[in-house]
């Protein structure tokens, strides 16, 4: 018997899930109210609203979205809120206790305070990252230090801070103001892999999540690697930790990441198979001693005129923030890329280099037809 609390939704094995919420996502057929909940029999209950769940989409689902599924209408007992419910839910206790404090302090609320209040933030563990736009209105100001102790106690953290623009620095250094709080050092993990950072000092890319992922799949079983713009470890870390690699040298030229590198090095039991690099390696960093790339069994670094790139003897990994509309464009840019690092190759090594495109991974998009793309590319001396 069905209890009152309870909402429909289709199951279907673990494997398929995520094929199936998308597709039900774009039909509007999702209900983002509720997260997704797996079963006694080990499938997953994807909730949906029941007047958009016809026998149709079924067959949809189990033909053409996902062949080989299983999909069947149940109903989830006491559904847990989403995510994004959960966050809408925290901006209205957010703005009910900021009201009281504006009130309790002799001021007039007005719509104006309202607009100025956070419409998201990110939290790292117990410190709450607020967005640029916020609390600009004078009125805040007169309220502090009471105002960032009723942010804190509502969003449920003991540190809160500011983003601001990232700076021209090279460092590409954050802008962020602690607002509450002594200091920026946060804990964030990603694949069983440790990173701590002060969130003052160094940026933290969460949307480089799949290619960690991709990294930590590679088998580097005796290669040495050398990583350009290792940053706090974001790919070193899954060459040594899940990868396999037997050695990594890692350069870096911002100090403070340099910092947060070597604390993550022992946090994750890797500083001994790690030589880390500080400087700027167009100048003063050679590793050509320690790692040739025309050796088969090294992997070196070659800079592409690209934002990053990583390159081995055996594939180089190339990452570049390019303005894309189709996927043709991507074939042109790393036809471009390969033809350039060939370039580069012939003119650092004295003789020719075959280079051919292995992969290439969409990684995120920043904008509008801003794309994050990754290359793989092999490179040979002929």
């Amino acid at each position: 018997m069905r209890r009152d609390d309870s909402i429909p939704a289709i199951a279907t094995q673990l494997r398929y899930a995520q094929l199936c919420r998308k597709h039900l996502e774009e039909k509007g057929i999702l209900d983002t109210r509720f997260r997704l909940q797996k079963l006694a029999d080990a499938t997953v209950a994807l909730p949906v609203l029941s007047a958009r769940v016809p026998e149709l989409t079924l067959g949809v689902l189990q033909h053409s979205v996902a062949p080989g599924s299983t999909c069947t209408i149940t109903h989830i007992q006491s559904p847990v809120p989403s995510k994004k419910s959960s966050v809408r839910s925290s901006q209205q206790q957010l703005e009910e206790a900021l009201r009281g404090l504006v009130e309790r302090g002799g001021e007039v609320w007005s719509e104006e305070l309202g607009r100025d209040l956070p419409q998201s933030w990110k939290r790292h563990g117990d410190l709450a990252i607020l967005g640029e736009a916020t609390f600009r209105q004078p009125v805040w100001k007169i309220l502090e230090p009471e105002l960032w102790e009723a942010v804190a106690s509502t969003l449920g953290v003991k540190r809160v801070a500011r983003m601001g623009r990232v700076s021209t620095d090279g460092f590409r250094t954050p802008t962020v103001t602690l607002l509450r709080g002594q200091d920026g050092w946060v804990q964030h993990v990603d694949n069983g892999i440790r990173y701590e950072f002060d969130v003052t000092k160094c940026m933290f890319s969460s949307g480089n999540i799949t290619e960690k992922l991709r990294i930590a799949s590679f088998n580097c079983s005796g290669e040495t690697v050398v990583d350009l713009y290792a940053g706090i470890g974001y790919f070193t870390l899954p060459y040594l930790v899940h990868a396999g690699a037997s050695f990594v040298h890692a350069c870096e030229w911002n100090p403070h990441a340099v910092n947060a590198l070597r604390r993550n090095l022992e946090l994750n039991g890797a500083a001994q198979r790690c030589q880390v690099h500080q400087g700027d390696n167009r100048q003063n960093l050679c590793l050509q001693e320690v790692c040739d790339p025309s050796s088969p069994a090294g992997k070196a670094a070659c800079d592409s005129d690209t934002a990053d790139s990583r390159e081995s003897a055996l594939g180089l990994h190339c990452r570049d923030s390019m303005r894309i509309t189709v996927k043709a464009e991507w074939q042109a840019w790393s036809k471009a890329a390969a033809c350039r690092i060939a370039a580069l190759l012939l003119e650092i090594k004295g003789q020719p280099w075959r280079t051919h495109v292995l992969h290439m991974e969409h990684v995120k998009s920043y904008a509008p037809h801003v794309d994050h793309i990754v290359l793989d590319l092999e490179c040979r001396p002929t």
